[in-house]
């Protein structure tokens, strides 16, 4: 049963088998992305209801833009239409929206709705709803490698300054959302047993929880189901 008051503060999801959905029943790409959408709408509801305070989703890597052309612009529209449709429920239920990753290089109009959402909720005190998009962990690291090599050529960042707190400060969970801690569960669809290169530094102390669930059939009672596999667990966090 469902521990009430054993909930994980912090939960990321990595959406995985939206084509294999599609390609199980004949139907294109698309149909698979539009089906993962309405699944995750249900999935954010249940996370709020159940007290997570965090949750993350892995929406678009840096990638895949290695797909087609029409898959991706189908996912960007995806996002217009999720923003548009649900963006008043979720500032109704007071989810604050973040995006991790750059996505500036998005098209005009997923950029543009993006902000609106984020602007439109930016003081909710809700559940924190981030969307990873355009987002890769290596690139994530690298970034905050960069920023760090700068400040100290600078003059502004001391070598002895320089410890695990001052790279997690300039991560996108960080720079710009101080307050997302590392996620306790990460949880992946369709049977795949891989990161993905997602969450990579705050992924290590994080339990893995993987399902052959395609991302589609995922439902809120197999969230459920994840986070008591989650509960039963022991973290020792390098102790005995």
């Amino acid at each position: 049963m469902l521990d009430a008051g054993h909930i994980p503060q912090h939960v990321a999801i990595v959406m995985d088998g939206n084509g294999r959905w599609a390609d199980k029943r004949m139907l294109p790409k698309m149909a698979g992305h539009n089906a993962g959408m309405k699944a995750m709408k249900e999935i954010v509801k249940c996370a709020d209801q159940l007290g997570v305070k965090y949750l993350t989703v892995y929406a678009f890597s840096t990638e895949n833009w290695k797909r087609s052309v029409e898959e991706v612009s189908g996912i960007f529209k995806l996002i217009v239409i999720y923003v548009d449709s649900e963006l008043k429920e979720l500032h109704g239920n007071n989810v604050n929206v973040s995006i991790l990753g750059d996505y500036s290089m998005l098209p005009k109009d997923s950029v543009q709705r993006l902000g609106y959402a984020i602007e439109t909720t930016k003081n909710n005190t809700g559940l924190r709803f981030n969307i990873a998009l355009n987002y890769g962990g290596r690139d994530e690291i690298s970034r905050a490698v960069k920023s760090i090599a700068e400040e100290a050529k600078a003059g502004t960042l001391e070598l002895p300054d320089i410890n695990e707190d001052t790279i997690s400060s300039r991560l996108w969970t960080g720079s710009h959302h101080a307050d997302i801690p590392d996620p306790e569960l990460i949880i992946r669809t369709s049977n795949e047993m891989r990161l993905s290169n997602f969450l990579l530094w705050q992924s290590a102390y994080s339990e893995f929880v993987f399902t052959q669930t395609l991302w589609p059939d995922f439902t809120p009672d197999e969230f459920k189901r994840c986070i008591m596999e989650f509960q039963e667990r022991k973290r020792r966090f390098g102790g005995r």
